[in-house]
């Protein structure tokens, strides 16, 4: 598996590296930021809580496979204040997030953020693409800094510079 992981993002990803889901930190104070809405998806999105689950939950979830492939892609910026750049950016780590989900979608997924598929979430009601949706890394309380410690692969890649994170579980 971890082979044909590594092929379908090769020349697509910034970085990648497998990781036993041992290796995951899950801090739940990285829920209270959830909590207070930063993003504005809390109690809006099925990828973020409370609809994603319990952290414990997610955690269970997470650790019954053995491993993790976290990807990341990197995009310049024209600085530090480039919100379209980063919106861009991230419209195109999402599609690659889709893509490895759509190749591999027997396996849980998660991004960087909450879903976007839809234009509005559905949440409270049913999902209308239960097999497409994919969790955030950071509603699962996963700390994207010591993920990417965990992996080897670079948080910051340099001035004016986005880097987005997803990962695959696979055994």
């Amino acid at each position: 598996m971890k082979e044909l992981l590594e092929a379908a993002l090769a020349n697509r990803a910034h970085e990648y590296a497998a990781i036993p889901t041992s290796a995951l930190t899950f801090v739940p104070e990285l829920l209270k930021a959830c909590e207070s809405n930063i993003c504005g998806n809390y109690n809006k999105n099925w990828a973020c809580p409370p609809g994603v689950g319990t952290m414990e939950e997610q955690r269970r979830k997470i650790l019954a496979w053995a491993n993790a492939m976290v990807f990341t892609t990197r995009y310049q910026l024209e600085d530090s204040f480039d919100i379209e750049g980063m919106t861009e950016a991230k419209h195109i780590h999402d599609r690659l997030t889709r893509e490895m989900r759509e190749k591999f979608g027997d396996r849980p997924i998660y991004g960087a953020g909450g879903c976007n598929i839809c234009d509005k979430c559905a949440y409270p009601e049913p999902c209308r693409n239960p097999g497409k949706v994919y969790s955030s890394i950071e509603a699962a309380g996963i700390n994207v800094t010591e993920l990417s410690y965990a992996a080897g692969i670079k948080y910051n890649n340099g001035e004016n510079t986005v880097t987005y994170f997803s990962m695959i579980l696979y055994n």
